[in-house]
């Protein structure tokens, strides 16, 4: 994901499903708390609503009493997977171009208001979905809606605006992707994982076809995708859906919707025989890893009951400091600085599984990935037991209560999962779903998906030369 300096940490729950010590510290300090007690928790509240406009904006309201603070969250469906072909990078190009005016407001004023008021703002790009965030006091809710409406009918480009900001994400590029060697493998990573589909392509583009994005390219692009009718407007805090509501039909309910922008169309992903690896030697690694991933099914594209258990997989075999793989590479075999497993669940199309190690000095690559690998293997030829899907359910679904605490991360987890593909009620019942999941499905979906063809990467320090006399 890419966008203005946007940190995720917080979204276990919806983005990723993945281990963390403190997963364990929040199972542990919610008492002694059934699963069934859990299972019976609504992620959001029982007051959470949701409503369309006539233009088809749907808004849905989290209301969060504790603060006169609202979180004010406009997400769009479209991402860089929506790109037409030889246009990387347009999705995130254009939420940089979204900064700089409309008809009504000069370039810089939105962010000169939020700022002023002392609230705090922010936009990212993934391959799905283009978001933009403000956190204000409640009383200048109204101010925002007003702005993010207005540039969502009201964009103005010129050309002398164009190439300044394709330099700045040409220049973003330089320094996250081209001076990284970890970014360049792992953007050659997604590209073997993913080739047939958009996902293998990077959020911020490829550097020629960033190059060549003009005025038009951003301009047809904001009209067919920046459209009530495309668009899912969160607000959570201390408002009410009637207060919203009010506010959004004075604001939102004046744009005008255009076209639909049609079905969102894309390769199916395809999983391609043979294992494959990548490999990158350099002088600037200091840390090498390793990297392993599988295609599996995300929330949206997977049958019942599957999603949940491998968020549940990932958390035994790679969930922290308790689980298998780090006790088995970092604990007992002194092998590893870390190691762990991760799951991104909120994709409109199916996604991914990575096992990720970082060797202590001296370990050899090759030996520490077959060690890892034998943690899966025992998985797929003898399952997990009762106890570790009880504990694993039990620091998901703390986690999940903790994350309410925070209105901005509650606002995020609904907003993803509404723009790929998922509901309010789905988001609110995941605890009950979580619940549910069974020893015998967590292995299931291991054997069914981690069994198959995986890419490997590899990444290292250049050999040094050998001297020669």
């Amino acid at each position: 994901m890419t966008g203005r300096s946007l940190t995720l940490k917080a979204l276990a729950l919806s983005l990723v499903v993945f281990a963390s010590p403190t997963l364990s510290l929040a199972a542990s300090t919610t008492g002694k708390a059934s699963i069934e007690d859990f299972s019976k928790i609504r992620i959001g509240g029982t007051d959470v609503s949701q409503s369309t406009l006539a233009n088809g904006l749907q808004v849905v309201v989290i209301p969060d009493r504790r603060a006169p603070i609202v979180t004010h969250m406009i997400w769009y469906k479209v991402g860089a997977a929506d790109e037409a072909p030889g246009k990387s990078g347009l999705a995130h190009f254009l939420e940089h171009l979204m900064f700089k005016g409309t008809k009504n407001t000069p370039e810089g004023e939105f962010s000169q208001k939020v700022a002023q008021v002392g609230g705090q703002e922010n936009a990212f790009t993934s391959q799905d979905y283009t978001a933009y965030y403000q956190q204000v006091a409640k009383e200048h809710l109204e101010m925002v809606m007003g702005y993010e409406a207005d540039r969502m009918s009201n964009l103005i480009l010129t050309e002398e605006q164009i190439i300044p900001e394709r330099d700045v994400v040409l220049e973003e590029r330089s320094q996250r992707v081209d001076r990284s060697p970890a970014a360049r493998l792992s953007e050659t990573f997604d590209q073997v994982l993913f080739p047939n589909s958009p996902y293998g392509i990077p959020v911020i583009g490829w550097k020629d076809e960033i190059q060549s994005l003009n005025k038009d390219d951003a301009i047809a692009f904001y009209d067919k995708y920046y459209t009530p009718n495309n668009a899912v407007l969160i607000v959570a805090g201390d408002v009410s859906a009637d207060e919203v509501l009010k506010l959004a039909n004075k604001t939102y309910g004046k744009v005008e919707q255009r076209a639909e922008p049609g079905a969102r169309l894309r390769p199916h992903v395809q999983i391609v025989p043979g294992n494959r690896a990548v490999t990158l030697e350099s002088d600037q690694v200091a840390q090498p890893s390793l990297k392993h991933g599988w295609i599996v099914p995300s929330s949206t594209t997977a049958d019942a009951h599957e999603s949940e258990a491998l968020g549940i997989l990932a958390d035994i075999v790679g969930g922290g400091a308790n689980s298998r793989l780090y006790k088995e590479l970092v604990v007992k075999g002194k092998m590893a600085t870390s190691a762990g497993t991760w799951y991104q669940s909120t994709t409109l199309d199916d996604t991914r599984f990575i096992l990720y190690v970082a060797p202590k000095d001296g370990t050899n690559l090759e030996e520490l990935e077959q060690q890892a690998l034998t943690v899966i293997d025992d998985v797929l030829e003898n399952g997990v037991s009762a106890e570790e899907v009880e504990r694993s359910k039990r620091s998901m679904l703390a986690s999940a209560i903790y994350s309410q605490d925070k209105q901005d991360v509650l606002a995020r987890i609904f907003g993803s999962a509404l723009v790929t593909g998922g509901s309010v009620e789905k988001v609110q019942t995941w605890p009950e779903r979580v619940a549910q999941v069974t020893p015998e499905q967590v292995q299931a979906v291991a054997q069914k998906y981690l069994s198959k063809t995986s890419v490997a990467s590899y990444l290292s320090p250049a050999p040094k030369p050998e001297n020669v006399e």
